[in-house]
């Protein structure tokens, strides 16, 4: 299953504020993330998978839903 970044923090309820403290990041550095401004790296990356229980390859990075906007409900 593919999922992006904002549709997994959705989904477990939590704001970009909360998701920046559970893998060491500032807010709006997680906001960049979900917007893809800037991309996380290995550590945060670490941290996002074993968090939410999922592999790199099942994430998509916002780069893709630019032509594909149906995939995630704003």
């Amino acid at each position: 299953m593919k999922i992006t970044l904002k549709a997994l923090r959705v989904n477990y309820g939590l704001t970009q504020k909360e998701m920046a403290k559970v893998v060491g990041v500032y807010p709006d550095t997680w906001a960049n993330y979900e917007n893809a401004r800037t991309f996380p790296n290995k550590d945060v990356l670490d941290k996002i998978e074993k968090y939410f229980g999922v592999n790199y390859n099942d994430i998509i990075f916002s780069s893709y839903l630019r032509f594909n906007r149906n995939l995630v409900n704003e």
